[in-house]
């Protein structure tokens, strides 16, 4: 066993090798897909209450008024019982005018996901009738359950929230436009973040007038809220902490009970072993995550799957100390001017904030 360098006579886990993200290879079964279909962590406690809206951008007040309002026209007796809302039912004449759902659109950390994750909250309904996920565990839940039975699952709900609507290729186009047109028919709400307006889903990613159908086909069922500001994250706040060297972030693990230890490179090809739908279950349990050598990643499948990594520590509040590259250089300039510029610069801004948060484990 090697011998830890934050060894001492009152540390008692000094002696104790840290866990590895590279020695994990979780396997989650469907139903833990389901199940977890909540707000993470992070967002367990926040309420429209606790959104802090910039006073110099009054699209963030509105953003919470009309939310607010949203979450109490979806009170009633669940979508498919005998006292079913009129808002719900099935009859064309029954209906409101107008779009089914709310589409927040905004750049990254103006508070879209504390607002969608307030809104499921408010909604009155009981957990198991409501469901919230990312845009990448839709899909991967459709993958676990198959199409026909996520269909199912999901149109007993009364509302579902997708994070971070993505369409990264054509297959999910289609399948996340077709998944959302049977749970409207079923009287499911939606609501969805996003950082680009319903309508321009796919540009500057593929050729968006050969989607165009579909396209506009998921933007008519949201009313889209533009939300405007500055990253919160940074809002305010001192600079993210330079990486530390080898030798501080290898002691903070040893001496960090929880906490990983993991060679940046090696994490990174053990992570395209690994479904993206695990990530999660990859970090289980953890209460940091360390790693040295930091470098930029070497391609865009990389690059994306890191993201995914990057939003799973965040929603689950695990500070990051990091020696090497500063994570504004994790991606080169190619990717940052390309089609996922949005997902790269998201994930710097979580990853910069975790490693604000990770520098309390670095003693001295």
């Amino acid at each position: 066993m090697p011998t830890s360098t934050a060894a001492s006579a009152t540390d008692p886990i000094a002696d104790e090798s840290p866990l590895s993200l590279c020695a994990r290879e979780p396997h989650v079964p469907a139903d833990r897909l389901v199940a977890e279909m909540v707000p993470p962590p992070r967002f367990d406690s926040v309420r429209f209450a606790t959104y802090i809206p910039d006073p110099n951008q009054p699209s963030q007040t509105e953003a919470v008024t009309v939310l607010d309002h949203f979450a109490a026209g979806l009170g009633g007796a669940h979508a498919t019982g005998a006292g079913k809302r009129r808002w719900f039912s099935r009859k064309p004449e029954s209906r409101p005018a107008g779009p089914r759902g709310v589409y927040l659109d905004g750049g990254y950390g103006v508070g879209k996901t504390h607002l969608l994750a307030s809104l499921w909250h408010a909604t009155p309904a009981e957990p198991a009738l409501k469901a919230f996920g990312t845009f990448v565990e839709l899909t991967n839940l459709v993958g676990a359950l198959g199409f026909q039975q996520t269909v199912r699952t999901l149109s007993g709900h009364r509302l579902l929230c997708i994070d971070e609507f993505e369409l990264d290729d054509p297959g999910d186009t289609v399948l996340v436009s077709t998944l959302l047109g049977k749970l409207v028919e079923a009287g499911v709400a939606l609501a969805a973040t996003s950082n680009t307006l319903p309508g321009k889903l796919g540009e500057g990613r593929f050729a968006a007038a050969d989607f165009l159908r579909e396209i506009q086909g998921l933007s008519a069922h949201f009313r889209a809220l533009r939300i405007d500001g500055e990253d919160y994250r940074h809002r305010g706040l001192p600079e993210a902490p330079a990486p530390y060297s080898d030798e501080q972030v290898t002691k903070a693990a040893y001496a960090t009970a929880g906490a990983s230890l993991d060679d940046f490179p090696h994490l990174l090809d053990h992570l395209a072993r690994v479904h993206p739908s695990r990530y999660g279950a990859l970090t289980d349990g953890l209460k940091a995550v360390c790693l040295t050598d930091v470098q930029p990643v070497p391609d865009q499948s990389t690059a994306l799957r890191l993201v995914v990594l990057a939003d799973r520590l965040y929603d689950r509040e695990v500070p990051v100390l990091a020696s090497g590259r500063p994570f504004d250089q994790l991606f080169s300039e190619e990717m940052l001017n390309g089609g996922y510029r949005k997902k790269y610069f998201r994930a710097i801004s979580r990853l910069t904030a975790l490693a604000r948060d990770a520098k309390g484990l670095v003693k001295g």
